[in-house]
């Protein structure tokens, strides 16, 4: 007996719907594809009654008003697209629910349904919930070998209503039912990211910048009223005292003329002056109110959607100078990107699983993982310093660290030229500067037997002149005796100045090291 499938409410599906278009748009129907504006000539009370008919479910005029929002205040474009964009460039990896080679042939299975173009797509018209507080995408199977989806098409989220008695479940809208009805089961993708508490409907970031978007509207047509009247300078025409009137229309032409061709023509006994607007009117303050204001209210919006300004507002630091990803702060993007998966899995991978393999007690994962970027030259500092002290270090994982694949056979690699073998120890670990620097205590060590072997090397040339004298002495003596009494007088010709000179240095060299 093939047991009933069931979506996430208990509905049973109805495989003969899965191939079908269930909620197009139709002029003719009640999902017309068509809006009518809603930001023109908004005001503080129409938008009041926008918001309020929309945490009432009736939320037509506000996704309207949330669409115009992304059309008109480049601003509030920008950083929502910034933000949906951030979770577009996630990696999503497959998860199999476990090593069996069932639940891996059902992975590869989802692996192929995640590679496709249209899968991608998806992805990036789901993140639209976020600026407006949730997302319809219909899905239009296919049987083939297996039930598979050729298309996702996302669907006006005019067309679908919040269940009245709970305010938390999506209905499609249909002439046969205006406040909605249950959704087809296996056949939509409905993403509603929990941004706050509360009903679903008041949470789409929209509704947080709306009174940012009517206010900043007021300042900008004040802003440009005010620079058509300061702005451009004052055009005075002068005429003589005995002008007749056709002189005094000739005059005027002249002066209209100038605002709009650039270009007049008048008499010689006439003339026209340019008055510059006061730099007081259009300085401080004037047109830097405005500026102000407007700057303010963007900063506000930065904060709200993207979690810092930063980025947004191109202050220098780190996150000015980041990717895209970390124009979002971390922790919203993280959460972005786990509600998002959360979505897929729940209405497109577990659904695409029992179509072609049967209810199971666990199923693969779709994820977009968030890593935090690594301070990559803290990492390299660190090896650095404790490599040289003997901390082990797997090669395998530090290249992972770095983003760096494992060399081929056979493929040219960097590395470390080949030290000078008439380079000494000391010059090797000698700064520019002439500084010393030791890494080790095989580096101690390798040095002082360095200074040692210096002085070893020139002890002929050190104690010629010490013992030249002595030897000769030696040599003309006829016993001992003879010996003992030439060496006092000896003493005084003995150089010893070149072997004090060279213990010096090797002695100063030594402690150079040892403070080193």
């Amino acid at each position: 007996m093939v047991r009933q499938l069931l979506d996430q409410y208990g509905q049973a599906v109805r495989t003969g719907q899965l191939g079908k278009v269930l909620a197009a748009p139709s002029t003719a129907s009640i999902r017309n594809p068509w809006m009518d504006q809603v930001a023109a000539n908004l005001t503080p009370s129409r938008l009041a009654g926008v918001l309020r008919a929309a945490a009432q479910g009736d939320a037509e005029s506000f996704l309207g008003l949330a669409e115009e929002m992304e059309e008109r205040d480049l601003h509030y474009a920008s950083v929502l697209g910034t933000r949906k964009r951030a979770i577009a460039g996630v990696a999503g990896v497959v998860r199999a629910a476990s090593d069996s080679a069932r639940d891996q042939e059902i992975m590869d299975k989802v692996q192929s349904l995640v590679e496709t173009p249209a899968f991608s797509r998806l992805r990036d018209e789901l993140c639209d919930a976020l600026g407006k507080g949730y997302c319809v995408s219909e899905i239009i199977w296919e049987r083939g070998a297996i039930w598979r989806p050729v298309d996702y098409c996302w669907r006006d989220p005019r067309h679908f209503v919040f269940d009245r008695e709970t305010g938390q479940r999506l209905l499609v809208r249909d002439d046969s039912a205006p406040e909605g009805m249950e959704l087809e089961p296996f056949k939509f993708i409905c993403h509603v990211p929990r941004l706050k508490c509360g009903l679903p409907i008041r949470g789409g970031l929209a509704r947080l910048a709306a009174l940012g978007f009517l206010c900043k509207s007021f300042t900008i047509k004040d802003w440009m009223g005010f620079l058509e009247v300061y702005g451009m300078p004052l055009r005075i025409g002068r005429y003589g005292a005995g002008a007749t009137a056709e002189d005094i229309d000739v005059l005027v032409r002249a002066v209209s003329n100038i605002g709009t061709d650039a270009a007049a023509i008048m008499p010689e006994s006439m003339q026209i002056e340019f008055v510059e607007a006061a730099k007081g009117s259009a300085g401080s303050g004037g047109a830097v109110i405005f500026k102000d204001t407007a700057e303010w209210w963007d900063r506000q919006l930065s904060k709200g959607i993207l979690g810092q300004t930063a980025s947004a507002e191109g202050t220098a630091g780190k996150l000015g100078a980041d990717d895209t990803q970390e124009d979002v702060r971390q922790d919203i993007l993280r959460s972005d990107a786990k509600q998002l998966a959360e979505t897929i899995n729940r209405d497109l991978i577990r659904v695409f699983v029992d179509l072609n393999f049967g209810q199971q007690a666990r199923y693969p994962q779709f994820l977009l993982p968030v890593e935090d970027k690594e301070d990559v030259s803290a990492l390299v500092e660190a090896l650095k310093e404790l490599v040289p002290l003997g901390l082990r270090v797997s090669e395998r994982e530090v290249r992972a660290r770095l983003g760096l694949s494992e060399p081929e056979d056979g493929e040219a690699i960097l590395s470390v030229a080949p030290p000078d073998q008439n380079e000494t120890a000391l010059q090797r670990q000698s700064t520019p500067q002439g500084a010393v620097q030791l890494n080790s205590l095989e580096d101690f060590e390798e040095l002082l037997g360095e200074i040692e072997q210096r002085a070893l090397d020139s002890q002929d040339e050190q104690l010629q002149g010490f013992l030249d004298p002595l030897m000769e002495l030696v040599a003309q003596a006829q016993d001992y005796e003879a010996v003992l009494a030439g060496l006092g007088p000896l003493l005084e010709q003995m150089d010893n100045g070149p072997l004090r000179e060279a213990l010096a240095q090797a002695g100063f060299l030594a402690r150079a090291v040892a403070d080193g």
